[in-house]
Order: structure tokens, then C-alpha cells, then sequence
């Protein structure tokens, strides 16, 4: 039987390269696999973007289809092209069936057309080359991409997570320390299901969640250090939260909002090399009220200092 055009089914040009073959199978498989899409048309469009791959990523297979179109499965695989050519305009548009009577004085094929004949019976059975479910043979399952959103802390120390797709499937998957903002990670096996071959992978993107502290750059972690104006004015030492614990930071003398100062070593850790820096940015508060005695100190110092943050 004939196949559709496995370029049109994939949506590629026939000078496609295989690695852009193997994007758009992919792409495809992903969005009719019968897991995913619930569509009633899914499936049958998913066997058809298998068996365009499984076409066009075997070059011989590709050859075949390049040369002899639609029927190749059909065409004797000694056939010289051009005779194939010849015979088929010499035959007609309704012709549909290719005979071997025997081989000619040449060693080629004699033809005729319109009479149909079991070639596999003829040329002892497997003539068409089946080579598994529907013709094509075996094609190994899509890899597959699916976002994974984890908290700051789980970044930070990893873990267990149990995940459920559409369907009810739920697999497990171990977080590893120190995962990072689009980073993939790999759970072999769990992707889509191969016709007659393995499946594929499933890959896991990684998406850190909004965190009312923390906010991550990378590996590093900002968080507002919260200060009163004395603190801020006179130095001091005061803890700051990670999520590794309890920290302590040394403001120095004379720091005001916006001064960054950095915790090293302390933000998401790192399995390949150095972890990330953890950032406390100062954030001077002011009192929203403030007692009689406050204002009275307020007044003195408004009267006591020459220091213009607008000519500084």
C-alpha cells in the first residue's frame, strides 16, 4: 500500500537535514501521542509521523522513496531508476501494480502493468521488507519536555518529588542540590511510548517559583536587609535567614539603601564547582509613627548635622 509523503507529514523540505527531520518528528510526536493528545484523529496521525521518520531517518530507506515516490516498498531492489521511470510513463496513470516475469537478457526486471501479483509469494515471502506494527518497523519512542516548578528551598537542598501527568501516570523524580533555572533534567525511559522500540527520555525544565525573600540570579540569591537609621549609620552585625540557616552579616558604618553586601558561598550550592553568593541588599526603615521622645531626637540631629543626601 502506499505511503503519504513522509515530508509532507513532517512538515519538512526534501533537502531536510536529519537532525531537522528529528525535530519536527518530535515536535509531532509530542503533539499526537496518545498519552498527551486525546484527540479521536491522534493516533492515526501519530503512526503516520512514526512511519514518515522511520522513512526518512534510514538513508536507504530515503533513497528509495526519493527515487520510486510513494510505492517504493513495491519496486524490486534491483530496479534500475530510469527503467522504473520509463515504465511507469510508458504505462499510464492507472497503472498501480509492478509485475517481475522474470529477469530480461540484461539481468533487469522485464515489466508489465495492470496485472497483479503477490510479490512476496514470488520472491519467497519478506519481499517488502515489514519490519514491524504497520510496515515500518520499529521507531523509538519522542523524547519529551515538561515544565518542573520547585521552591527556592528545594533548589537549595533537593529531594524526592512525585509528579502527575494528564492520564494519571506519576513517576518520582530526585532533585538534585543545587538545580538552577532551566536546567534539564533527564528521567530516562519516561518519555513517549516507541512503536516497536524503546521509549524515549523525559526531560524536566526546571522553573524556580516566586519567593516572598529570596530572588535568584543564576546560583546567587538577593534578599532585602531590613535596617534602622542608626544601624545603618553606625554599623553593626545583624542574622540573616538562607536557606541553609541562620546567618550573620556585618553592616559596616555609613551604609545606605541600595548597598549590597555579600554573604559568600551561601546561596544555591554548586556539585560541579562554587556555589552561589548570597546578596542582603540594605533597606533603611523609617518608623511610620513615632513617640515624642523619637521626634525630639529626630529634631536634634535635623539640628545638629550639615549632611545633604541631595549634594552628596
Amino acid at each position: 500500500m502506499a505511503v503519504r509523503d513522509p515530508y509532507k507529514v513532517l512538515g519538512v523540505a526534501r533537502d531536510a537535514s536529519q537532525d531537522e527531520i528529528q525535530r519536527a518528528y518530535r515536535k509531532l510526536a509530542r503533539a499526537f501521542h496518545p498519552d498527551i493528545n486525546k484527540g479521536p484523529e491522534a493516533e492515526e496521525k501519530f503512526k503516520d509521523v512514526a512511519e514518515a521518520y522511520a522513512i526518512l531517518s534510514d538513508p536507504e530507506q530515503r533513497r528509495r522513496y526519493d527515487t520510486f515516490g510513494a510505492d517504493f516498498r513495491q519496486v524490486p531492489p534491483d530496479v534500475d531508476p530510469a527503467m522504473w521511470a520509463r515504465t511507469r510513463r510508458g504505462a499510464g496513470a492507472g497503472a498501480t501494480s509492478w509485475a517481475g516475469a522474470g529477469r530480461g537478457p540484461g539481468g533487469g526486471f522485464e515489466t508489465r502493468f495492470g496485472e497483479d501479483i503477490d510479490l512476496d509469494a514470488l520472491f519467497g515471502g519478506g519481499f517488502f521488507g515489514r519490519r514491524g506494527p504497520g510496515g515500518w518497523g520499529p521507531v523509538p519512542g519522542a523524547d519529551q519536555e515538561a515544565e518542573l516548578e520547585v521552591s527556592v528551598e528545594e533548589a537549595y537542598h533537593g529531594g524526592r518529588r512525585s509528579i502527575t501527568f494528564d492520564g494519571g501516570r506519576t513517576i518520582q523524580v530526585t532533585l538534585p542540590p543545587g538545580v538552577t533555572e532551566g536546567q534539564r533534567i533527564r528521567v530516562a525511559g519516561q518519555g513517549g511510548r516507541g512503536v516497536g522500540g524503546p521509549p524515549g527520555d523525559l526531560y524536566l525544565v526546571v522553573r524556580i517559583a516566586p519567593h516572598p525573600r529570596f530572588r535568584v540570579r543564576g546560583r546567587d540569591l538577593h534578599v532585602d536587609l531590613r535596617l534602622t537609621p542608626w544601624e545603618a549609620a553606625l554599623g553593626t552585625s545583624v542574622p540573616v535567614r538562607t536557606p541553609g540557616g541562620e546567618a550573620q552579616v556585618r553592616v559596616p558604618p555609613g551604609s545606605s539603601s541600595g548597598r549590597r553586601l555579600r554573604l559568600r558561598g551561601r546561596g544555591l550550592p554548586n556539585p560541579r564547582g562554587s556555589p552561589g553568593d548570597l546578596y542582603a541588599e540594605v533597606r533603611i526603615m523609617i518608623p511610620a509613627t513615632l513617640t515624642d521622645q523619637e521626634r525630639r531626637l529626630y529634631e536634634q540631629l535635623a539640628a545638629t548635622s550639615s549632611f545633604d543626601p541631595r549634594k552628596a
